[in-house]
């Protein structure tokens, strides 16, 4: 059955949002956000008083600025830019008085990260640079107005150091060779052993960091239980104390109060996101925050005094809403929405659902279907439809409830969508996660292929008409899901997905080398024979042959993660054996695209592709493949629609 809905073009959901990722200053005087300038994302100031009168206070004209915070002095905006997608991230400064934009880590091939702000020390944050040991980041405090520049401490081994508000460093959290994790605290130079995690809590337990008392640790610690519980832990006395706990699913978001650091909210998300007040008064607030608007919210920026909230909300039939909530007026003002232009546009709604996987584990899962097929919303179409099983990535990741635009996409082009947390997916307590150890291209993908029967078997999904999508993990997936099972998919997109996990290990980048016995543990370990055998069984690459069904590759040139050899490999594999395939290279971008003209170019090729094997809705490419580096070594002939002197047309020299 053809969508009949109204088509949503594909530039209305992936351009550029209008407006994004408000945030207030610390003094309440400026609001900062992400918009557009010449086409390019960049970072707006406006008076809190007077939104009306931004201007844009940086001007990028490649990439854009994917996000910034404020330093507490109210004057600097911090925020990082790469090269092109290497992630070799530099830290800058832009002072709002002056106009000037100081790069704080001028270093070359070196990865630069936020560590630490403190309202004790509001011209300073703790940088971590891997300048001195390309594999651990030393923590440095930069003077955000001069960028003066001095050691903190050195890092000799360890994945993660903990820096309180006095700048003090305290603890750091070493992987040991099992998966484990020793957590050490620092002393007059020296570090010495304090508590160790075991390998089976070591994803589901971590340090949030120091409350007022500066002795005294909040944690999400899974010990004992199944789920991670919110814990507060006093370093002198040993004492601790459970806080909140959810048998369904990890605590894993708090409201700490900025200035003093005490505890008010904390959330647990399954299904939906849910907020619980653990201060007294704090159970108003978030009252009548339920019924501001529809959807889940998170509080993103707030003043130093607690005053003045800015409050975000998702939802999947909206845009994303951004309000200033006064606390002490108990009223709020909506500051925009990201993007005004699908404010009643024919938007699917999001149907959390609970699939059971054949060894009876529960997988949270999200469904989206064409409005026409569902009009009374029971999360069933009228007759089963062609379907795109959206896989996310990490795979120490999930999928939520709220907006999502490819979501929206696929079901307004005709398609049931299906995302599916698959065991590994964190967020589920530690028996869900620990049960993705080493089941990459085994049980994780057979929760994948127990949705499509469900789908299919629920009236939901057409049998030869599923496709798989995905990026990283995802990408993974895809090609695992066109090798292991071919005759489940009518065809797949993988974009930035290893398709050889041996090389994939051997190749990540030097500063992941803290947590290099945690992939070892869980995905399988390249530096023995066993387990060299172990990984190239699970590669897709092993199995190329294997494919019988259309495929398209997205990759990023400078990705850093899964190199471009990933996609080079099995793009060469399948040509060997005579297999089409359809490879689309961005030579500007890293891991996933993060231009958006280089984003919506891809989504052109996606629907024309799936067009193609599935028979929803195309919008014509148009103008999609303009200002572009797109470039396409094999296959361009499959993608229905695309006019063949367009191809390669931003980077001719690679044609």
């Amino acid at each position: 059955m053809k969508s009949t809905a109204p088509l949503i073009p594909r530039k209305q959901l992936f351009s550029n949002p209008e407006r994004n990722a408000a945030m207030i200053s610390p003094d309440g005087r400026y609001l900062v956000w992400q918009a557009p300038l010449d086409g390019v994302m960049n970072i707006w100031l406006a008076p809190s008083d007077d939104p009306g009168a931004a201007r844009p206070i940086t001007h990028d004209t490649h990439r854009g600025i994917q996000s910034c915070h404020w330093a507490y002095n109210s004057r600097a905006v911090l925020y990082t830019q790469d090269k092109n997608g290497d992630e070799n991230w530099h830290a800058y400064a832009l002072d709002i008085e002056t106009g000037d934009s100081r790069d704080l880590t001028p270093i070359s091939g070196v990865s630069a990260m936020f560590t630490q702000l403190s309202e004790r020390h509001p011209n300073c944050v703790v940088i971590g640079l891997n300048d001195r040991d390309e594999s651990h980041h030393d923590l440095y405090v930069i003077d955000v107005l001069t960028a003066e520049c001095t050691l903190l401490v050195e890092n000799p081994r360890f994945q993660t150091i903990i820096v309180d508000r006095d700048f003090q460093v305290r603890l750091a959290g070493e992987v040991e060779a099992d998966g484990a994790i020793q957590w050490n605290q620092y002393d007059q130079g020296n570090w010495h052993p304090l508590e160790r995690i075991p390998a089976e809590d070591a994803m589901t337990t971590n340090i949030v960091g120091f409350e007022s008392d500066s002795n005294q640790l909040l944690m999400f610690d899974s010990r004992g239980r199944d789920t991670a519980a919110l814990i507060r832990w006093n370093l002198v006395t040993g004492e601790r104390e459970t806080l909140l706990a959810d048998d369904r699913a990890d605590i894993s978001k708090l409201m700490i109060q900025p200035s003093t650091r005490t505890l008010q909210a904390a959330a647990v998300e399954y299904e939906r996101l849910d907020w619980m007040p653990l201060a007294p008064g704090i159970e108003h607030d978030l009252a009548f925050l339920k019924t501001l608007c529809n959807g889940d919210y998170t509080i993103t920026s707030r003043t130093l005094d607690d005053q003045q909230w800015i409050v975000t909300y998702t939802t999947p039939e909206q845009p994303r809403h951004y309000y200033r909530y006064d606390r002490s007026q108990r009223t709020a003002d909506l500051l925009f929405t990201s993007r005004p232009q699908l404010e009643g546009a024919p938007l699917s709604p999001m149907h959390p659902t609970i699939i059971t996987a054949r060894d009876g584990l529960n997988l949270v899962s999200y469904l989206s279907l064409p409005e026409e097929s569902d009009p009374e919303r029971t999360g069933v179409p009228s007759a089963p439809l062609p379907m795109v099983l959206l896989v996310h990535g990490g795979p120490w990741g999930r999928d939520n409830y709220g907006w999502n635009a490819y979501h929206l996409w696929l079901a307004n082009r005709g398609y049931a969508v299906l995302s599916v947390n698959f065991r590994g997916s964190n967020g589920f307590g530690k028996a869900f996660i620990n049960a993705g150890d080493r089941e990459w291209g085994r049980k994780m993908h057979d929760d994948l292929i127990d949705a499509v029967d469900w789908a299919v078997e629920g009236g939901i999904a057409q049998r030869d008409k599923v496709a798989i999508m995905g990026g990283s993990y995802g990408g993974y997936a895809t090609l695992a899901g066109l090798t292991l099972t071919p005759e489940v998919f009518a065809g797949g997109v993988d974009i930035v997905g290893p398709s050889n996990l041996i090389t994939l290990l051997e190749s990540i980048p030097p500063y992941w080398a803290p947590i290099f016995n945690m992939f070892a543990n869980r995905v399988g370990d390249p530096r023995t024979e066993s387990g060299r055998a172990f990984l190239k069984e699970r590669s897709p690459l092993t199995y190329a042959h294997r494919i019988c069904k259309p495929l398209l590759i997205g990759q990023g040139a400078n990705d850093p993660r899964v190199k471009q050899q990933e996609a080079d490999q099995i793009v060469a594999a399948m040509k060997t054996q005579g297999i089409p395939v359809t490879y689309a290279l961005y030579p500007d971008e890293g891991h996933g695209f993060v231009r958006p003209e280089n984003n919506l170019s891809f989504n052109a090729l996606v629907e024309g592709f799936l067009g193609t094997i599935l028979g929803g809705l195309v919008e014509p490419i148009g103008t999609d493949l303009h200002d572009t580096s797109l470039h396409i070594p094999e296959g361009a002939e499959n993608i229905q629609g695309l006019d063949p002197s367009l191809i390669n047309a931003g980077y001719p020299e690679n044609t």
